[in-house]
């Protein structure tokens, strides 16, 4: 393979992982590139955050996935840039590497529009990190609160505020409610966990905004019956250590988490290529950039519309869209054949669950919601994780926790959560 055409894809997720995957067997020299050594399957990421499943259920080696792969390299390296007229990936500790041809398919991160400050109090959802920072947050909140000084101070430890009212908002706040409703009330002897008060802040009108008024008027109403407090039309204009701003209204909450908002990777920036303003870089109809056809940019970290001129949203079937697309063009290129049509996303539909046992589905005109909603979205998930193991184990697990009500992984494996600040208020 050494004279074979170098193709570079930099981003292991989705959208990249698929790519690699349909350049099999084409005749390319393939370099994969990540700054983790592992797949993520996001879709399931609150659930690891709030102590339904192990994170080693939804992650993956990536070493391990394409073992077979002989035309295949992994690297683990974090990208600082690319050199557009030497055709080199930069890394940051200075190194490089040269490609014919580069996919970037490198993700996003969490958007706090314009509040980055934010950020230490209000972690977002996107890496395993977070979502193990996430769940010790949760659950320690319960172990101050069980230790605090005062009523005052124990219920600023039992608020749970999450921001943003999109599917992860509302599949966090679901867990987290039934986490101190059904799981841990005969846990704890100096609190009650049902009296905790889980809040979802949305700035816009609904819950579930992609979602037709019908379902997410349902969603709405699935998790007032859990116990949320869902609201709408109210936009977060401060956030600390000890809680956030509603307007005027001040709201004490030790526990915070972001859900609102996604900015793209820094590719636009490697590419001094124009974006829009939440840094996706505008591609060609064949996702490549402009003057550069050498270089494809796919999934979160590229702006693109679909046949009827709205946004493709970011989510993993899009994702996957595009990294066969560009598998298909690649393809064509090696074998000088002619170019596919321009790139068309097809919607595969929309899902969300709203606790243990309801969700909502829109697939166009065939709509679901409740309980057999709920199984639906558990057989799509578990069919689209990788390896019968990880089915087999995340099926149990939910099964486990469907008839006991108990979640297996509420380890805290922070050693600083003892700090006697969280439990005297100082």
């Amino acid at each position: 393979m050494e004279n074979a055409s170098h193709v570079v894809v930099v981003g292991g997720g989705f959208g990249g992982l698929q790519t690699v995957h349909g350049l099999s067997g084409a005749g390319a020299r393939v370099t994969l590139i990540d700054q983790r050594n592992h797949h993520l399957f996001q879709p399931l990421l609150y659930q690891a955050a709030t102590t339904i499943l192990p994170i080693s259920e939804i992650a993956w080696p990536l070493r391990r996935l394409l073992r077979h792969r002989k035309d295949a390299t992994t690297l683990l390296a974090r990208v600082s840039g690319i050199d557009k007229a030497a055709r080199e990936v930069i890394f940051e500790d200075g190194q490089s590497i040269t490609y014919d041809t580069l996919v970037l398919a490198t993700g996003a991160r969490h958007a706090y529009f314009g509040h980055d400050d934010w950020e230490p109090y209000a972690p977002g959802l996107k890496t395993l990190e977070d979502a193990t920072n996430i769940r010790r947050r949760v659950l320690f909140a319960f172990e101050a609160a069980e230790r605090a000084a005062s009523d005052e101070l124990r219920q600023a430890h039992m608020t749970f505020a999450v921001i943003g009212a999109g599917p992860t908002g509302v599949e966090l706040v679901g867990v987290i409610a039934e986490l101190a409703q059904r799981i841990l009330p005969s846990e704890f002897r100096n609190i009650d966990s049902r009296q905790s008060r889980v809040l979802l802040v949305e700035a816009g009108p609904k819950v579930l905004n992609a979602f037709p008024d019908k379902l997410s008027d349902y969603a709405r109403d699935a998790l007032e019956a859990l116990g949320v407090e869902v609201m709408t039309g109210q936009a977060v204009t401060a956030c600390d250590s000890k809680g956030i701003s509603l307007g005027d209204t001040r709201i004490p909450a030790r526990t915070i988490i972001w859900a609102a908002g996604v900015q793209a990777s820094g590719a636009a920036r490697w590419l001094e290529a124009d974006a829009d303003r939440a840094g996706r870089v505008f591609v060609e109809p064949d996702l490549t950039v402009k003057n550069h056809p050498e270089i494809f940019v796919i999934g979160d970290t590229a702006a693109v519309k679909t046949a009827e001129g709205k946004p493709v949203p970011g989510i993993a079937p899009a994702a996957k869209q595009m990294g066969n697309y560009v598998a298909g063009v690649i393809r064509s290129r090696l074998k000088n054949a002619p170019a596919p049509e321009p790139f068309r996303y097809r919607h595969q539909g929309n899902l969300a669950t709203v606790g243990r046992s309801a969700a909502v589905v829109d697939f166009g005109r065939f709509k679901l919601k409740g309980a057999l909603a709920w199984w639906f979205w558990g057989i799509a998930h578990i069919y689209f994780l990788i390896g019968t193991r990880s089915r087999v184990t995340v099926a149990w697990s939910w099964l486990w926790s469907y008839v006991t009500g108990q979640n297996s992984a509420r380890l805290i494996t922070t050693p600083e959560v003892t700090k006697q600040a969280d439990v005297d208020g100082s």
